[in-house]
């Protein structure tokens, strides 16, 4: 059975479309609501759900999803809750493709064996570890190897440099940019930094090429250079203005597609 997100890459590209990933941090802001707000993704046409573990110390992140971080620790969101959670949304019909982005510790101390037969079960097509340098890798790597295992998506940054080629080698599903600016296109100068960035990972790179943003719209200026986005604490400031509401949440997703299709 192909991987649900090189399917789905695989699927936009032939038709010359830029995939649209959002975030969720799970059991945000709880199990139920979670689940359905993830089928309502699925239903207004998002490509790829970043699906976010909760975490004690989540450094690599902003406020805005450490706060949802923290709420859902408190609500005893774990990870044995999460498999769990896909597990009832795969049983439900649920085709939509699902990254599971966590720390490493996480994974370490459920077992990484274990968590890679979990991920196998209960239907996680990736994985990215932001904590997790390339260096480091190895261990989960040869478990990643069985059959129907989920992808390790590779992350780069400007800060990658030299190293960009090291890390794109066999990457897999898409490469994961990070632009090291909430909003790409403040200035002049960030335009012309990210998009340098950006066509050296689109050059170096044999997958899609997807870039974190605030908002759809603000990869506008670098629709050449890009495959989609991600939109992570944009999309969890878009839940809670709205108390999670379906709806604004559907309306949400298929107007920031229609922007990805008119780039």
């Amino acid at each position: 059975m192909e991987n649900r997100i090189e399917q789905k890459m695989q699927q936009l590209k032939q038709k010359g479309k830029k995939a649209f990933i959002t975030y969720m941090m799970a059991g945000h802001p709880d199990m139920e609501k979670c689940k359905s707000l993830i089928q309502a993704q699925e239903h207004a046409g998002v490509d790829v759900l970043e699906l976010g573990i909760p975490f004690s110390d989540p450094v690599a992140d902003g406020a805005v999803i450490q706060d949802a971080s923290y709420r859902c620790l408190a609500h005893g969101v774990n990870l044995k809750k999460v498999f769990a959670l896909t597990k009832e949304l795969r049983g439900e019909g649920t085709e939509l493709a699902i990254v599971f982005r966590m720390y490493y510790n996480t994974a370490l101390h459920f077992g990484l064996e274990k968590f890679v037969e979990e991920c196998i079960l209960n239907g996680v097509d990736g994985i990215v570890i932001p904590d997790l340098p390339l260096e480091e890798q190895g261990e989960l790597k040869r478990l990643l190897e069985k059959e129907r295992a989920p992808l390790l998506i590779q992350m780069a940054s400007p800060m990658s440099g030299e190293r960009l080629p090291r890390i794109l080698k066999g990457a897999k599903g898409f490469a994961y940019c990070e632009t090291g600016s909430d909003a790409v296109g403040q200035s002049e100068s960030v335009r012309r930094e990210s998009a340098f960035y950006l066509a050296q990972v689109k050059q170096i790179a044999k997958i899609p090429v997807m870039m974190e943003v605030e908002q759809a719209g603000d990869a506008s200026c670098l629709k050449d250079v890009v495959d989609g986005v991600i939109v992570r604490a944009g999309f969890i400031s878009l839940l809670e203005e709205n108390n999670y509401n379906q709806a604004a949440v559907i309306e949400y997703c298929a107007a920031s597609k229609r922007m990805l299709e008119e780039f």
